[in-house]
C-alpha cells in the first residue's frame, strides 16, 4: 500500500506497487474489518502528509498472505505488527511508537518507553488487544474463538522476514 521510514532512504521491498526507493520506515499490519484500526490508520495517513514514511496492509483482506511475514492469520490479529525495511517484525506498541516517530510525533509515544511507564503501558495494550472485538462492537466475532488471544512468545519479538514481496 503506502510507506513510512524509519530507517532514511530505505528500499521499498514492493517493486511495482511502489517508487523503487521510498524513505518508509514501518509497514503497519492492521484489521481493516476493525472501525477503531480504521480510523487510526487514516489518521496516521494523514499524519503522513504522502512522504510514504508508513505502508500499511490490512490483513482483513481476501488476498492477505500471512506467511510472508511468518505468522499465521491468527498471530496478526492477535495484536497489532509492523514490518520494518531490514525485515524485522515488531510488535504490540513498539508498532505505534514506530508509526508516530515517522510522522514525527514519536514524544507522544516516548513515556512509554520509560521503565515501570513501559510494563503498565504494554500490559494496558494486551488487555485492549484481547478485548477489541468486543470493544469495538464485533463480539459475535469471539463466538468463533477470534477473541482468544495466545500468550505471545518472547523469541518473536522480533524476526526476519524472509524474502521481499
Amino acid at each position: 500500500m503506502r510507506g513510512i521510514g524509519e530507517e532514511p532512504h530505505a528500499t521499498a521491498p514492493c517493486a511495482g506497487k511502489e517508487n523503487p526507493v521510498s524513505t518508509w520506515q514501518i509497514e503497519i499490519l492492521f484489521d481493516g474489518d476493525c472501525p477503531l484500526c480504521r480510523r487510526e490508520i487514516r489518521w496516521l495517513e494523514r499524519m503522513d502528509r504522502g512522504r510514504e514514511r508508513i505502508r500499511f496492509e490490512d490483513i482483513a483482506a481476501p488476498d492477505f498472505d500471512p506467511t510472508r511475514y511468518h505468522r499465521t492469520k491468527a498471530e496478526l490479529m492477535a495484536r497489532i505488527h509492523g514490518a520494518l525495511p531490514d525485515g524485522r517484525v515488531v510488535e504490540g506498541l513498539e508498532v505505534f511508537r514506530r508509526a508516530y516517530g515517522a510522522v514525527g510525533l514519536g514524544w507522544l509515544l516516548a513515556p512509554t518507553r520509560w521503565p515501570g511507564l513501559r510494563r503498565l503501558a504494554e500490559a494496558a495494550y494486551r488487555w485492549f488487544a484481547r478485548n477489541r472485538l468486543r470493544l469495538t462492537g464485533r463480539a459475535a466475532a469471539c463466538d468463533s474463538g477470534s477473541c482468544g488471544v495466545a500468550r505471545p512468545d518472547p523469541s518473536r519479538r522480533e524476526a526476519t522476514i524472509v524474502g521481499t514481496r
